[in-house]
């Protein structure tokens, strides 16, 4: 039955990185082709900026509903997936950042300390734009293996940064917030899931399910 069981995993395994690697880029090409046909709004500079924002947030959440999921589900080939999506989460996270100092500032570096100075929700999105890329950065296995220990601390430190994210586009949204709400409502319960108690009552229930 595991022999079974591991042959089903491999082509859906693979399947789904496919997926993944493909969908992750598809909002970044539509992007790009609707700015090159001038199919963006009157404030491009807005609608990027929203979309990267709202991809990397995205992107996030899935990464981290993953080892949840294959939790409930018992398909370890969706643990797999947590590093690529968090890669892409980092780049999106990034992207955005970017067309914040870049695009929207000049890089005018004084003017962007005076708004992070004086601006909450972009300090608590720099936070979480910092953590995502730390952990880009540490999900090397060259990286991985000497750090040992430390590095499952340091990656748990990925669940802060989806709450600081969401907590970035509350404070960013000026109307209507149920949204960010839902995202950080969202990864909330995810980590919930992650607790060691909860976590052994849902394999429990899970072994009651597929007997």
């Amino acid at each position: 039955m595991v022999l079974g069981k591991a042959r089903v995993e491999r082509p859906f395994a693979r399947w789904l990185h496919i997926l993944v690697h493909a969908g992750a880029w598809v909002p970044l090409v539509v992007l790009i082709a609707q700015y090159a046909l001038g199919r963006l709004s009157v404030n491009p500079i807005r609608d990027v900026t929203l979309r990267t924002g709202r991809t990397a947030l995205n992107l996030m959440v899935l990464s981290l509903a993953c080892t949840p999921l294959a939790l409930v589900t018992g398909w370890g080939a969706i643990r797999a997936l947590r590093r690529p999506l968090g890669l892409y989460a980092a780049f999106y996270a990034g992207l955005h950042f970017l067309v914040f100092a870049a695009w929207d500032y000049g890089l005018q570096f004084d003017l962007i300390w005076l708004e992070l100075r004086s601006n909450r929700f972009l300090q608590v999105g720099l936070a979480a734009l910092v953590i995502l890329v730390a952990l880009a950065v540490t999900s090397l296995r060259a990286l991985i293996r000497r750090m040992g220990r430390a590095w499952k601390w340091l990656h748990r430190l990925a669940y802060a940064a989806g709450l600081l994210a969401a907590l970035h586009f509350f404070w960013a949204v000026k109307v209507d917030r149920r949204v960010p709400i839902l995202y950080g409502a969202i990864v909330a319960l995810l980590l919930v899931l992650r607790l060691p108690p909860v976590k052994e009552g849902v394999r429990k229930l899970r072994g009651r399910v597929s007997a």
